[in-house]
């Protein structure tokens, strides 16, 4: 079955869910339902259908989800829940971006009665960082770490934060004030947000990561009893992490996040100058030999059917778009909860967004050789 084969729904008309649209018109030159709850703006796109619809309205969404076969559902992290359980009432095929581990969870809860797909946390980092982290981890005999390091950063941090918004705001609050799922020393657990400071050195360039939530997906589960440590940090540009500390700590906001997304909204410029740095390295046995293994580089923005996208719109678009495609291509299972690492990175760079991550990308496997 192929992608063209469905009708599909993009829930937001944000950054993200406009660059989904962006795609799926342009790479797979199919057409897409864009809905949002603003009114529809001008446009004379014959691939691209408009629609105002408020997810909260039952009757509304259900009509909406009714004329459609797949859902993507690009809307903040408070929407999941809600939209993935309507779809399962309807049997439409739901991918979402979400970084919300209870969302996650409420999404998988629904599996066992969905007739359709259930594939969460499929953009950047839940979704992208859970393919490279289960590509390393298939290269050891014997596990020892798996580093995961993601950061979309800001070309220019020069305000006292050291950061500007390059993407959603409560996707930020959320990652940096919930627990943070890791392996430690075998054993499954949760550290704190905004622990575990570091520094590294990517290029010459110096950047500092620590704990946030959610960009593990559900990979600490799926390498549970393979390997001794697994973390997952967000890189920033140094001085941010110490900065948010006194917002969230020393000013307590943690417990106000309504007031502390008011004052980062009304502060912090949102900024399209932007760049994706992914860094991974795992280390352990490999024929009896103690070996490490690293994978980083920078992704930037580029034109999009003649509009520059910025890096994070790009990578989080194409991650979720690379699980669909895959998932039609029948290389992913066709019905109930679904993991962002059974994708491997070898079929990734055969999708049509495979372009996006080339730098990321193993080399074609030689012939005879299938470790993926």
């Amino acid at each position: 079955m192929s992608m063209h084969a469905h009708h599909i729904l993009v829930l937001g008309a944000g950054k993200i869910g406009t660059t989904l649209a962006d795609m799926l018109t342009e790479l797979y030159e199919m057409p897409v339902t864009l809905a949002d709850v603003q009114p529809a703006p001008p446009h004379s796109d014959p691939l691209l259908r408009h629609l105002q619809l408020d997810v909260q309205d039952d009757a509304a969404l259900t009509a909406a989800l009714a004329a459609h076969s797949l859902v993507i559902n690009a809307l903040p992290f408070f929407c999941a829940a809600r939209v993935a359980t309507a779809a399962t009432q309807r049997g439409v095929h739901y991918f979402d971006l979400t970084e919300d581990v209870a969302a996650t969870r409420t999404i998988r809860a629904l599996a066992p009665r969905a007739r359709a797909v259930l594939m969460p946390q499929c953009g950047l980092a839940p979704g992208l960082i859970g393919m490279l982290g289960g590509h390393l981890a298939r290269q050891f005999d014997e596990l020892y770490d798996l580093q995961l390091r993601v950061g979309a950063l800001t070309l220019h941090a020069l305000n006292a934060l050291r950061y500007h918004f390059t993407w959603s705001v409560d996707g930020v609050i959320n990652e940096y004030c919930n627990p943070c799922d890791a392996i430690v020393g075998g054993q499954l657990a949760n550290v704190q947000p905004l622990e575990g400071l570091e520094s590294l050195s990517l290029d010459g360039q110096v950047f500092e990561a620590f704990n946030t939530s959610g960009g593990l997906g559900t990979l600490c589960e799926t390498l549970a009893g393979r390997v001794r440590n697994l973390n997952y940090k967000t890189i920033r540009h140094p001085g941010h992490r110490d900065a948010m500390h006194l917002l969230l700590h020393g000013l307590r906001l943690i417990e106000r996040r309504d007031l502390l997304r008011q004052v980062l909204d009304g502060a912090v410029p949102h900024s399209r100058d932007d760049m994706v740095v992914v860094a991974a390295t795992a280390t352990g046995l490999r024929s009896g030999r103690l070996e490490q293994v690293t994978h980083s580089t920078r992704l930037y923005g580029a034109a999009l059917r003649g509009r520059q996208r910025t890096a994070i719109e790009l990578t989080t678009a194409a991650g979720v778009l690379a699980a669909v495609e895959l998932w039609a291509q029948g290389l992913l299972p066709q019905q109930g909860f679904v993991r962002q690492e059974q994708c491997t990175l070898s079929a990734l760079r055969n999708t049509r967004v495979g372009r996006y991550f080339e730098a990321l990308l193993p080399a074609p496997a030689a012939p005879g050789n299938t470790n993926a």
